[in-house]
């Protein structure tokens, strides 16, 4: 309805553009009901920290992948030094972030934090970045998680793709509905996620201290990444290799910056329930790391170069 200065309101004709979205995503949200739309920190944490959590899944298998063709069996006694350098920039990035979600409640991030203090060109540099990384972050993480499932069950490995590009729909669909209506059950799988992976490790751990613990042979698994014969150390090893699995491994960081970009969403105090999210989402991802680490630095755990499993 639209409304003339002096007149009654005019009735305007819906397009089918509007109908049509309408149906998929339903009614507009009235602005003074929005407050409706803010997430709880249960509900936040849950929503806002799929990107970083998830990421624990594969940031120790990008190290060895990188380790393992150069410094052989070597490559188990570097994946924890590396490991303890990426959570302690954790901690950096983490106590970072926490001042920021205090100073820009309103809206937060590298953008913002940028144009305030450095201008609207350094803010462009941090947002096309952001951009670039949320694009690769949805493309990598859904086809990790698909390689994941298909590791499960073989029978999906024909349709890989396919679960893809569905989860990636999804994904664009759920955000596009809302963030109340899409919070519930975002969360629920990343819960359940870091609960399998937390008993995995505290299984692992038991069995380690029980002596019960099995160890691999890389080389008896057909498939997996070529392992370097010999004193690796010497042979190729260098500090070039070093530092590329150390940046391979950071990816276990990625997403971390997520709730300093939506501060807004919270409910009050907005600031200072993204910082207790925040901070409980960085125990959480170090745990996860940590833990994943150690047991393949004890099992020997040898990533596959390509396909499925993973």
């Amino acid at each position: 309805m639209a409304e003339r200065p002096g007149r009654q309101p005019v009735a305007v004709p819906e397009s089918v553009g509007y109908i049509l979205k309408r149906l998929l995503l339903g009614r507009p949200l009235i602005s003074s009901r929005l407050h409706s739309e803010r997430l709880s920190n249960p509900v936040a944490l849950g929503v806002l920290s799929p990107d970083a959590i998830s990421s624990s899944a594969y940031g120790t298998e990008e190290i060895l992948i990188e380790l393992l063709p150069y410094a052989g069996l070597a490559a188990f006694s570097l994946v924890l030094p590396i490991t303890g350098i990426i959570l302690f920039i954790l901690i950096l990035v983490t106590a970072s972030y926490r001042q920021v979600v205090m100073t820009y409640t309103r809206a937060g991030g590298s953008y913002v934090v940028a144009r305030e203090n450095f201008g609207p060109r350094f803010a462009q540099i941090a947002a096309a970045a952001l951009l670039i990384d949320y694009v690769v972050t949805v493309a990598v993480q859904a086809a990790a998680g698909t390689v994941a499932v298909v590791s499960a069950i073989p029978v999906l490995g024909p349709y890989h793709l396919e679960i893809t590009i569905a989860v990636v729909v999804l994904l664009c669909y759920a955000n596009l509905r809302g963030l109340r209506e899409a919070g519930r059950p975002f969360a629920v799988p990343t819960y359940f996620f870091a609960g399998m992976v937390v008993l995995m490790i505290v299984v692992g751990l038991v069995r380690d201290f029980a002596g019960t613990l099995p160890r691999y042979d890389p080389a008896q698994l057909a498939g997996a990444v070529p392992v370097q014969q010999g004193n690796g150390l010497v042979m190729g090893a260098t500090i070039l290799v070093v530092l590329r699995a150390f940046a391979n491994g950071g990816s276990s960081l990625t997403g971390v910056e997520a709730i300093s970009n939506t501060v807004s969403a919270f409910r009050k105090p907005q600031g200072r329930n993204a910082r207790k999210v925040l901070t409980v989402m960085a125990c959480v991802l170090g745990f996860l790391v940590g833990g994943v680490s150690y047991l393949a630095s004890v099992t020997h755990a040898t990533p596959y170069q390509a396909g499925y499993p993973s």
